[in-house]
């Protein structure tokens, strides 16, 4: 490598820069960027992984953006100008996304899952079995450039942006979907749609047929059982049948108690509370994974990484008022 390169000299110290929360060790802690790192590890890229690292803890990458097929970022080397750097990775079309959204709507779990800001390990396999897998399966369908003289692919600075995108992912893994080709308004605009649009065309209709009745499960094994027309429907005000659902389907067969005896246990528990203390197994950095990455104006990823060394300190208890 001639004299010219970046790595003659050491980088230009930055204040300010996007700093990896870990300082030694693995890079990564949810299972979707732990994945991310050991896919990019098993390219056998050596030791230009292991430089980025420490770029990325030292707080080199000045700026991360992620945006449908691209990544964008600039990282401080040795020369005063930072190197614009870029990893492409093939957003899937609207097709393909439809299709995925039509598969995530029709089961509850993942619907739930990521309507509470989550992404489930199963919905890796989901997207493999749709033929739009979330990670890349080699080396080639990374589209790595960085603006160093540095031949080398990648370099540290790609490497350092791939240990930042990789946190970036651990404050919001909705990055890595849109990086896909879908953000996060749009995929759950998407899924509560579509679920209200299955809600309504099972919903009872006005007439004795299939879509009017209820399904209930038998005690044998949770086999669904239909049952007929006027099962599990009441008289409404007109004298027409509606249907029994949500808690009226539960509280249906107990019986009656009047309003004072009602009143009297209004406070009091249904049935008997387990003898612990109430317990919220959460992390101090959920709400920043709810809310997502700040925009620019505001301060970017930088924020939310100086936000959430400030949660991460006060739920330690080391912070002082």
């Amino acid at each position: 490598m001639s004299p010219g390169f970046d790595d003659y000299g050491p980088p230009l110290r930055v204040e300010g820069g996007l700093r990896a929360r870990s300082t030694r060790g693995a890079i990564g802690q949810s299972w979707w960027s732990r994945r991310f790192v050991e896919v990019l590890e098993s390219f056998a890229l050596g030791s230009r992984l292991t430089r980025g690292r420490a770029y990325a803890r030292r707080g080199q990458v000045l700026r991360l953006d992620v945006s449908p097929g691209k990544v964008t970022a600039e990282v401080q080397g040795s020369r005063p100008r930072p190197y614009p750097v870029r990893i492409g990775l093939a957003a899937y079309p609207e097709k393909v996304w439809r299709r995925l959204e039509s598969e995530l709507a029709g089961q509850a779990f993942f619907s739930a899952r990521l309507l509470a800001g989550d992404l489930p390990a199963e919905l890796e396999e989901l997207f493999a079995e749709a033929g739009a897998p979330l990670f890349p399966a080699e080396i080639g369908e990374l589209d790595q450039s960085c603006g160093c003289p540095d031949f080398a692919v990648p370099c540290k600075h790609l490497a350092a942006t791939f240990y930042l995108l990789a946190e970036a992912f651990d404050a919001d893994p909705f990055h890595l979907l849109h990086w896909r080709g879908r953000s996060r308004a749009e995929l759950l605009d998407r899924l509560r749609t579509l679920r209200g649009a299955r809600t309504t065309e099972v919903a009872p209709g006005p007439t004795g047929t299939a879509a009017d009745r209820s399904a209930s499960l038998d005690g044998s094994g949770g086999t669904p059982v239909l049952a007929g027309p006027g099962a599990g429907r009441e008289p409404d005000a007109t004298g027409a049948t509606a249907p029994v659902v949500g808690a009226a389907r539960a509280l249906a067969g107990l019986p009656a108690v009047e309003p004072d005896a009602e009143l009297d246990r209004f406070w009091l528990a249904p049935v008997a509370l387990p003898d612990r203390p109430p317990t919220l197994a959460t992390g101090p950095e959920l709400l920043l994974r709810q809310l997502g990455s700040p925009g620019a104006a505001i301060g970017g990823p930088g924020l939310a990484e100086r936000l959430r060394r400030a949660y991460r300190e006060f739920g330690s208890g080391g912070g002082e008022c």
